[in-house]
């Protein structure tokens, strides 16, 4: 490969709070921003987000998207968020090529928008929305392997200064985010997170073993408590799929009073 990406996984909140003053996203806000600051600003953007399920991989290809407003019951100006980021269909293309490539059938969507998967941790990091930007699917089998088998396959992509960002929350738990914390719901979040933790970023952990651990991440400690439907855990999946390796570095973060997590390859 003649240009490593940049790749992130990143806990994006809850629906538009983190751009609405809310301030139990306060670290998450900050994070994104020293990350921002820390990383070469990139040519294009890649994002998997946790809010758009295919039957098969599916790209935007639109060179204009709009903006998809997919939550509910939030401020009337959580519905005028803007993010007028352009599309990069010429990316898009060479994703589709590359999974066709490797017999995964996937295809491109010319018309779909931006959900807030990826304007929300986007619009905080990079304001000025002047970088082109389109979205990969998750599948709706959501198998794990199969999401990791997503990522090797477009490892071999060469495109100058491309970041991947894998938007999820690394828990998520909509039902614990309302309820009073007591020492064993802080016990079921802690011990899942540190099992993450490691699984991504333990430099005795080989590669084989790693790969093992995240398709069989349901064996994880409280893993259901955590992620009772996995849709915000497989970005992860593709991420590392792409990577490969251990991350470089990773954050802990409370967002919503919950332990949550990023991860930088």
């Amino acid at each position: 490969m003649n240009n490593i990406p940049k790749i992130i996984y990143l806990s994006h909140g809850g629906g538009p709070l983190p751009l609405l003053g809310d301030k139990d996203h306060t670290e998450m806000v900050n994070n994104l921003k020293h990350i921002a600051k820390q990383i070469k600003k990139p040519s294009a953007i890649l994002v998997i987000s946790a809010h758009w399920e295919a039957n098969i991989p599916t790209l935007t290809s639109n060179p204009a998207p709009e903006m998809i407003y997919d939550y509910s019951g939030f401020p009337e100006e959580s519905y005028n968020i803007k993010y007028p980021a352009p599309g990069e269909p010429d990316l898009a293309e060479k994703i589709y090529s590359l999974l066709k490539e490797n017999s995964i059938e996937a295809k491109l969507d010319s018309k779909r928008g931006f959900d807030h998967g990826l304007y929300v941790p986007l619009k905080i990091m990079y304001p000025e929305a002047d970088i082109p930007c389109i979205q990969l699917s998750l599948m709706n089998n959501l198998d794990p392997a199969a999401h990791i088998n997503i990522g090797k396959s477009i490892a071999d992509l060469d495109y100058e200064d491309l970041l991947i960002i894998g938007s999820g929350f690394s828990f998520h738990n909509m039902r614990a985010f309302y309820s009073k914390e007591t020492p064993e719901t802080k016990e079921k979040n802690d011990s899942f997170e540190n099992w993450l933790i490691d699984t991504c970023s333990s430099s005795e952990i080989n590669e084989v073993e790693r790969t093992n651990r995240l398709i069989e991440w349901k064996k994880a400690p409280n893993s259901k408590y955590c992620h009772p439907r996995e849709e915000h855990l497989l970005p992860l999946h593709v991420c590392y799929g792409v990577a490969g390796v251990a991350c470089k570095e990773h954050y802990e973060l409370k967002i919503l009073n919950k332990k949550s997590s990023t991860y930088i390859w």
